[in-house]
């Protein structure tokens, strides 16, 4: 699949916004679906259709066949040892949840601390903030460098005899700094201490491999993948999925249910309870085959050239003021405009076409420490071009213009 041309594969790209030809750069808020899975998820609603692992029918036999074939190219897809560590969910945050709470029904008392930094998405902060309300538990946070990084010394520093675990984004959808996982992996294993990865933004970008990184519990977002909204993955090792307790309960999860007591079932479905998005896992599955079609080693290097060009444009643009400068850096642009509310930039830009998100990106915490209310993002995907980002520099300046900025 040439990735010079891949806009085709995207119905979406047909459609004009306010009669300009859509340049969609909002990618790490989520990104556009390719053809095939739109037409996946039409035809198995016409075609296909029947709820999965309980009836013995055609139809339930089937689906149950498909939905059990996304969990094995998931598991391929990031190299995890079982495809009973793939678990699906509604999303990452419902993924980091599970963990949150069931770990934090296990193995966190009063006292005991969780430890993780100051880039993390509110979805890998606020359900920790829970557990330090209702058991309190301590929330210390590794912070950032003045590249917008964090290091792993800065990581090791955090870390006391009181720290059970550690939540870390794989990237950050702000600054772009791509975290050293497999190194804090490492250093927190010595210690034994489990680590939990937000990978909403890792996994669109970079090539995973769960038994290289050796992190205990990985947290997917699909719809940030090219898949469908609704959809997430909890990767975790199978020791852990085999000693945390169910995180909800209900028809599917269980093995045998008596008056006296219920036994749960087998893994995964210990974690699948109820009816599961069976039409957006099944779909899902296409958005793996086309991320292998056009291959994550292609994806990278056309991201990396992307990204690189639009520092570039950006930094010689008077006026405009890139967040972060980390040294291995992913798909995001994070800025701000002297004089110039990012929601206007956003404004202004959008009547040109041109998409970004303007706010605090759920990232309050990292915004308050770089003193800034909110930020515009303009975020890639295996769509975008080079010309995106012209659009996306001519607009800015036009922006300008408008406040008569120089």
């Amino acid at each position: 699949m040439n990735i010079s041309n891949i806009k085709k594969e995207f119905p979406i790209f047909d459609n004009k916004v306010h009669n300009n030809d859509l340049v969609y750069l909002d990618s790490a808020n989520s990104s556009q679906k390719p053809r095939v899975v739109v037409d996946r998820i039409y035809d198995f609603y016409t075609k296909e259709f029947s709820n999965v692992g309980r009836s013995v029918h055609y139809l339930a036999v089937a689906a149950t066949n498909l939905y059990e074939n996304t969990r094995t190219s998931v598991q391929k897809f990031i190299n995890a040892k079982d495809s009973n560590e793939i678990v699906f969910t509604k999303g990452a945050t419902e993924a980091i949840n599970l963990v949150a709470s069931t770990f934090g029904q296990n193995h966190l008392k009063e006292g005991d601390e969780v430890l993780l930094t100051e880039l993390e998405h509110h979805s890998n902060y606020v359900p920790w903030h829970y557990l330090r309300k209702s058991k309190g538990v301590k929330i210390e946070f590794a912070e950032i460098n003045e590249d917008g990084e964090v290091t792993l010394e800065s990581i090791e520093k955090k870390i006391t005899p009181k720290t059970k675990i550690i939540g870390v984004t794989h990237l950050s959808n702000v600054t772009g700094a791509i975290l050293p996982i497999k190194e804090i992996v490492q250093l927190a294993h010595s210690k034994n201490i489990p680590v939990l990865v937000d990978g909403c933004q890792g996994a669109p970008h970079l090539k995973l491999d769960m038994q290289d990184l050796d992190c205990d519990f990985y947290a997917i977002s699909c719809h940030k993948m090219y898949g469908p909204t609704g959809l997430g993955i909890l990767y975790a090792k199978k020791k852990w999925l085999e000693e945390l307790p169910p995180y909800q309960g209900g028809g599917g999860m269980i093995g045998e249910v008596k008056k006296e007591g219920i036994t749960y079932g087998d893994l995964p479905n210990k974690y699948e309870a109820g009816t599961m998005a069976t039409a957006q896992v099944i779909a899902f599955d296409e958005s793996i085959k086309f991320l292998n079609k056009v291959g994550m080693d292609k994806i990278i290097k056309h991201e990396k050239e992307l990204i690189e060009y639009g520092q570039e444009i950006l930094r010689k643009n008077n006026s405009v003021k890139l967040i972060g400068n980390p040294k291995t850096k992913g798909s995001v642009l994070s800025f701000t405009i002297d004089g110039i509310h990012p929601h206007d930039i956003a404004t202004i830009l959008d009547e040109d076409g041109v998409a970004i998100r303007a706010g605090h990106h759920c990232c309050q915490i990292l915004h308050d420490k770089l003193d800034i209310a909110a930020s515009a993002r303009a975020s890639l995907g295996v769509y975008n071009t080079k010309d995106d980002l012209d659009k996306l520099n001519s607009s800015i300046n036009k922006c300008k213009k408008i406040f008569e900025l120089k």
